[in-house]
């Protein structure tokens, strides 16, 4: 195979096998039945043992010994590779999604979920829950990481769908469509924030663009969620930790004998709030002189953020939205600590299983972009005689397809266009670069599949098997991302505002 490899791997090769792994992991998880995280991992070791040969910055993530003893031998490099990214990825996510996790249950099971969503149908009617939620998400989510506010949103979605009888499909795809648009396309998300320090952007500008380009695709998204409730009915199925008949017998509860509607929402507003100003004072030191003026100068600006980016830390913000949902489950059910204690087990194993899921696909996402897929998609798109806008759309979409990663995506083809832009007028554009950074962030959610970790942590999280996470959450996420692209294709043309 090693002549074969030589031959190709510059141009072909990497192609081949992003198709041999995605065929893999198709065939592995649907037909074969393996459990996603053995399929997950045996793909990393597919794309890694198809690979020529592993690049410097990948083999810098390897201890000294452990580079040592891989080197020359691509097989041992793959397996240590794999683990070591896996375990980079589980870092990352493993604390958050526990507490996540602990966060739901208790908030399923002291009745405080269902006492936010009773409030949401009084506010805004039956008909109208989805669009409650689908904005609701749109907001709270500017400043939040997907998987953070999913995972905090979801226990609402449950409860709405016990208390109205259906539609659980359209509330989980609101919640979807509200946080996966923000995702990419609002600072200070880390894919938005790299696109933009790539283009030369402003900050500021960007923000404000994003949150209002983002408004007619979410609307959009809605329709689209409508549509696939109509023909995929998702029943609300057991989690660990939360039966059905214990979350119907809450729902059939009097409001009088639920939370207060502060001590309801309080567990998923606090951590939200604390990173959002935590997000705030981050993009101010660096981007409003005027902001850190008026909190006293530099020095002052300081004190005040070191204890604001410590609370807003997305973990500690989530430790603290744990200890006041167990404090209302504890007070409402009346429950002692050993009885909360014996109610966490099963959260924090649906966590553990998540983690282990998400985390394989870390480890894929690396051994894809070892592979050269990224750059033989530069390649291939370079020179390509299209609108520039659209080019940079399909870049991130197939990049993004390639390795699951969106802020990877964009990172990659920001850094790709950058120097297709005069870098002293904002380019020979014939719109503004604006656009572009629209493009890169509607093109990099695009078909979101098995190797995304969001799209685990809802399938995981919803009850979703994988087929009716496919037809749902990719569908949706698909649709929109097209949507997108029409929607600024159309405004570069209609409005160029030439930089």
């Amino acid at each position: 195979m090693q002549p074969l490899l030589a031959a190709v791997s510059s141009t072909t090769w990497p192609f081949i096998v992003l198709a041999v792994c995605v065929a893999f992991i198709i065939v592995a998880i649907t037909k074969l039945r393996l459990h996603a995280f053995i399929a997950l991992i045996f793909a990393a070791f597919l794309a890694g043992f198809l690979t020529n040969e592993f690049s410097p910055a990948v083999l810098d993530k390897l201890s000294k010994s452990a580079r040592a003893s891989a080197e020359g031998n691509r097989w041992l490099a793959t397996v240590e590779l794999t683990m070591v990214e896996f375990g980079t990825t589980a870092a990352a996510i493993s604390i958050s999604i526990g507490l996540a996790a602990i966060i739901g249950l208790a908030l399923m099971e002291s009745g405080a979920a269902d006492k936010v969503v009773r409030r949401f149908l009084g506010f805004f009617g039956a008909k109208r829950a989805g669009l409650a939620l689908l904005w609701s998400t749109y907001v709270l989510s500017i400043p939040i990481f997907f998987d953070t506010m999913f995972m905090l949103m979801v226990p609402l979605a449950r409860a709405l769908r016990l208390r109205t009888g259906k539609d659980y499909t359209l509330y989980l795809l609101c919640i979807c469509c509200g946080g996966v648009v923000t995702h990419s396309l609002t600072v200070p998300h880390p894919g938005p924030l790299a696109t933009v320090d790539n283009l030369g952007l402003d900050v500021g500008l960007s923000l404000i663009v994003g949150i209002v380009a983002g408004i007619l695709p979410c609307l959009g998204g809605y329709f689209v969620a409508r549509w696939i409730n109509g023909r995929l009915n998702v029943p609300l199925r057991e989690t660990r930790g939360a039966s059905l008949e214990s979350l119907a017998g809450i729902s059939a509860q009097p409001e009088s004998a639920l939370p207060s509607f502060i001590a309801s929402i309080l567990p998923v507003i606090l951590p939200i709030g604390l990173i959002s100003v935590a997000s705030v004072c981050t993009v101010a030191k660096g981007s409003f002189p005027g902001v850190v003026a008026a909190l006293g100068g530099e020095a002052s600006f300081n004190s005040i953020n070191r204890v604001v980016q410590f609370l807003g830390n997305k973990n500690i913000a989530l430790i603290l939205g744990a200890f006041i949902a167990l404090w209302v489950l504890a007070r409402q059910r009346g429950y002692s600590f050993r009885q909360v204690e014996e109610l966490l087990g099963p959260p924090i194993e649906t966590a553990g299983v998540i983690i282990l899921i998400t985390s394989a696909g870390g480890a894929f996402g690396l051994m894809l972009r070892n592979a050269g897929v990224g750059d033989a998609i530069k390649a291939a798109a370079a020179g390509t005689p299209i609108n520039l806008a659209v080019l940079a759309w399909l870049v991130a979409a197939v990049i993004r397809v390639a390795q699951g990663s969106a802020t990877v995506a964009m990172l990659t083809t920001s850094a790709m266009v950058a120097p297709m832009m005069d870098p002293t007028t904002g380019g020979a554009l014939p719109f503004h670069p604006m656009y572009l950074f629209l493009a890169i962030g509607f093109g990099a959610f695009f078909c979101s599949w098995m190797n995304d970790s969001g799209f685990w942590v809802v399938s995981r999280l919803s009850g979703m098997t994988e087929t009716e996470t496919l037809r749902s959450w990719t569908l949706l996420l698909t649709t929109v991302s097209v949507f997108g692209l029409l929607l600024t294709w159309l405004a570069s043309t209609l409005f160029p505002l030439p930089g």
